[in-house]
């Protein structure tokens, strides 16, 4: 069974995912920061694999990005990485990133070595839900890959429930269109969005991503979801080199209480 349904039907509230960029702060930090993360209490994680033209991430994941790019990682090295990730990581792993690099490596190709290695589940932003539906679906259901899709405020009821149809792990639920990074919005009118979700009566789980920095916002985020999303905000604790393991375990605490 997908350990994404299995997380979902064990817990339904409070869920807490952590994502972080492949090859930083060093090529060789994925594994134990994936590790490190789940030792804290991270109930899944997403792995980011970088690409140079980041268009839906703010300022620190596009810099991370840079930096992993320049330390040597690519689709290529990031699976040969994977290769040992179920050796000590349970939890459920998605892997996140732009359509391009996915699709230069082969779509049926990225599907099988993410399977093979352990990957439960893919997000990109900039992949039209037409095109996987008509080309790249059966790829990713033949190798049991959760494709996840976003919605935003803006995303009608009809868009929804259709992806509500093509899912088969859980709905990203941006807080708003903007890039990553920015703070939680919880105005009224996001307010009224998310419970209009909410309300939806989905048969995926929702886990609302964009802008959850802390306690207060992952608590809010609570209020409307499954669970939440932590990006940026982690990603900032890594920047310090010689030390960033050691930040992961109060960073965790920090968010979940």
């Amino acid at each position: 069974m997908n350990r994404l349904k299995q997380l979902f039907d064990k817990k339904d509230k409070d869920i807490l995912s952590v994502y972080f960029t492949a090859g930083y702060p060093t090529l060789d930090a994925t594994l134990k920061i994936a590790e490190e993360l789940q030792n804290a209490g991270a109930d899944f994680l997403e792995i980011g694999f970088p690409y140079s033209d980041p268009l839906a991430d703010g300022p620190v994941i596009q810099k991370s990005s840079e930096v992993a790019i320049e330390n040597g990682m690519t689709l290529k090295v990031l699976f040969e990485q994977l290769k040992s990730l179920r050796e000590k990581i349970h939890i459920p792993v998605l892997l996140m990133g732009y359509a391009n690099p996915m699709i230069q490596y082969g779509v049926k190709e990225f599907c099988k070595k993410a399977a093979e290695v352990g990957v439960d589940g893919v997000i990109v932003p900039d992949l039209p839900m037409y095109e996987y539906e008509e080309l790249y679906k059966n790829d990713f259901i033949d190798n049991g890959l959760s494709n996840v899709f976003l919605v935003t405020p803006q995303t009608s009821e009809e868009r929804i429930r259709k992806i509500d149809g093509l899912s088969h792990g859980f709905i990203y639920l941006l807080s708003s269109s903007s890039t990553t990074g920015k703070a939680l919005n919880v105005s009224d009118e996001i307010g009224i969005y998310y419970q209009r979700v909410k309300d939806m009566k989905l048969n995926n789980p929702l886990i609302i991503g964009f802008g959850i920095s802390d306690q207060k916002s992952f608590e809010r985020a609570n209020q409307y979801a499954n669970g939440a999303i932590v990006g940026s905000a982690f990603v900032k604790t890594l920047a310090d080199k010689d030390d960033y393991l050691a930040h992961i375990p109060a960073f965790v605490k920090g968010i979940k209480g």
